[in-house]
């Protein structure tokens, strides 16, 4: 049972992740991949705003009962991304100190799609 719940959360992750997608292509960014997985961490969406780099979590909740879907970004999932954002820099040979780039936060709560630039 406990496979088939993990599972269902898998796919509807996922389905989060193509409205984020969706969603920011549509305001007007370019997908760079999705998906990016390293030993200590992973970024969902990396994505292009002209000439600055935007790296994506995707975080979704049928409802803010248990608390918001951005709650759900906090500093131990933060230093994750942040360290797979720096492995995604080092491979493709992007020095963070003079290539722009940002982190951003889409958060999706039932039907509601909110997005938190540069957090």
């Amino acid at each position: 049972m406990q496979w088939i719940k993990a599972a269902l959360s898998r796919v509807i992750g996922k389905q989060a992740e193509q409205r984020a997608l969706t969603f920011l292509v549509e305001s007007g960014l370019r997908l760079y991949q999705q998906n990016y997985y390293c030993r200590g961490g992973e970024i969902d969406l990396i994505m292009q705003d002209q000439q600055e780099w935007v790296f994506v979590e995707v975080k979704f909740r049928h409802s803010s009962r248990f608390g918001s879907a951005a709650e759900y970004f906090h500093a131990a999932k933060r230093k994750k991304f942040t360290y797979a954002l720096k492995q995604f820099m080092h491979q493709h040979r992007l020095n963070p100190a003079m290539v722009p780039h940002r982190i951003d936060l889409v958060a999706i709560e039932g039907e509601e799609i909110q997005w938190f630039k540069g957090v």
